[in-house]
């Protein structure tokens, strides 16, 4: 991979985000290439420290998911020439907050810091949404009632007047009709 420093936005790490066992998770490979390396090279590191990453720092794909994500993506395929030989490997937040000790590289924190903030980002705009359905929850429940109220009163003028029937036959002392 190039030496030259790269600028790295936010808006491009958080498109490497991905949501897999129901965690946000980051590829191998597009961590290898923002920070500069091969994906083997980060690997290679990954595995000489394989106690700083217990699973809930990163785990492996399964051949399913890899699939999933490769016509979803479009990942090379696992055979043939130039793609894959390995399942990727996939980093929480905090695999990738542990990356960076690993590495030790300037680059390495530089990257960091933007990924970070990147998943931060991520959780906030989450934050909001859960906020806003909240709160639409809320007035739905409020205005109900209300527009219960509103919607039967419509019915009630849509709905045409009944009028009373006029009986047949003679009239009784009741204002029954009676037979003679």
């Amino acid at each position: 991979m190039d030496e030259h420093p790269m600028i790295i936005s936010i808006t491009d790490v958080e498109t490497r985000i991905f949501l897999i066992r129901g965690k946000k998770v980051m590829l191998d490979a597009d961590l290898a290439e923002l920070y500069g390396v091969e994906t083997s090279n980060l690997n290679k590191a990954v595995k000489r420290n394989l106690d700083r990453f217990p699973v809930d720092f990163m785990f492996q794909l399964t051949k399913e998911e890899a699939d999933s994500l490769r016509f979803q993506i479009g990942m090379s395929k696992a055979s043939g020439r130039g793609g894959r030989r390995f399942l990727p490997n996939a980093f929480t937040e905090q695999g990738v907050a542990m990356l960076s000790s690993v590495l030790k590289s300037k680059r390495a924190a530089q990257v960091n810091i933007t990924i970070m903030r990147a998943f931060v980002k991520l959780r906030e705009m989450i934050a909001s949404h859960k906020d806003l359905a909240r709160r639409l929850d809320v007035l739905e429940k409020k205005y109900d009632q209300q527009f219960k109220i509103v919607f039967d009163a419509i019915r009630e003028l849509m709905a045409p007047p009944t009028k009373p029937r006029r009986k047949i036959g003679f009239g009784g002392k009741d204002g029954q009709a009676s037979s003679v």
